[in-house]
């Protein structure tokens, strides 16, 4: 199994850790602390040293309640952090839901787009098709960040969940989307109840039966606080337990902002007996011969 991105072949082998790269002022658990173009660059070259094998960069929170931002605001955040972050020698991923800003990341050289709204967006699916190999994660959620968290009522969390990616999924396929573009996020912490994901991680299994690779993203989410009763700042370990869950329930990609932790957890995971081979660097991504420009 692997991921086609822009430029490299990504070996889902092992699991591998995205880096969270948050250039805002308001997200959940660290607005502020690289919002600023020199400090979010300075973050993704430490998360290269920790031994990140891909870097998700964001310019908008989608944290709940948070307040839509300008595409030209949200470029403006990200484009120094992208073109610096290119020449990193991972695979580089954008954190967006709108068009624009796929379609100015991709021409800047981005490898993958990772969208919360899976494409749903007027022309996002179209900005997708015009690229002949950039990756896409879809993921699930309901609403937009600042209604989602009000829309919660499911018959079947999971069932609903697994509808909902494998008919975004079957759009990019008709669109002329090759699958092993595509990455599927059931989107913890999104239009979802802390016991509905809870839920969702016991039972993520059945997600694999749409014959997609899954990313997850439970780094320091409300759910493991509530399990913990831990402050966002306190829950390193609730994240790195619910991580560990997670790939032993198929997942292959970890979205995550604790990269050296992580790794670190994995490395021992494997060498107990977890699946995929064990590995001391990025040896498994390779490049697939596509330009950065």
């Amino acid at each position: 199994m692997y991921w086609q991105t822009r430029r490299y072949q990504i070996d889902l082998g092992r699991p591998r850790v995205m880096g969270i790269v948050n250039v805002t002022p308001d997200s959940f658990s660290d607005g502020g602390q690289h919002g600023e173009a020199a400090s979010a660059i300075a973050h993704c070259e430490r998360l290269v040293e920790e031994g990140v094998d891909i870097l998700d960069i964001g310019g908008e929170s989608t944290r709940p309640g948070a307040a839509v931002l300008a595409d030209d605001e949200e470029w403006r955040r990200i484009a120094p952090v992208i073109r610096a972050a290119l020449s990193l020698g991972v695979p580089l991923s954008v954190d967006t839901c709108k068009p624009v800003v796929m379609q100015r990341a991709l021409d800047a050289g981005v490898d993958i787009v990772n969208d919360v709204q899976a494409l749903r967006r007027p022309g996002a699916l179209q900005v997708l098709a015009g690229h002949a190999t950039a990756g896409i994660c879809l993921m699930h959620m309901r609403g937009e960040p600042a209604t989602m968290q009000g829309l919660t009522d499911y018959v079947d969390v999971v069932a609903e969940v697994a509808q909902f990616l494998g008919d975004q999924a079957a759009r990019l396929r008709d669109a002329g989307i090759a699958a092993d573009r595509i990455v599927l996020d059931p989107g913890y912490g999104f239009a979802k109840s802390s016991e509905q994901n809870l839920q969702l991680l016991r039972e993520q299994q059945h997600l694999l039966a749409l014959g997609y690779p899954l990313l997850v993203g439970w780094s320091r989410k409300k759910t493991l606080g509530d399990v913990t009763g831990r402050a966002v700042g306190q829950r390193l370990p609730a994240s790195v337990a619910a991580a560990l869950l997670a790939v032993s329930h198929g997942a292959r990609i970890l979205r995550v902002h604790d990269v050296a932790a992580t790794v670190d957890a994995l490395k021992v995971w494997q060498a107990g007996g977890g699946p995929g081979a064990l590995f001391a660097d990025n040896s498994g991504i390779k490049n697939s011969g596509g330009s950065s420009q």
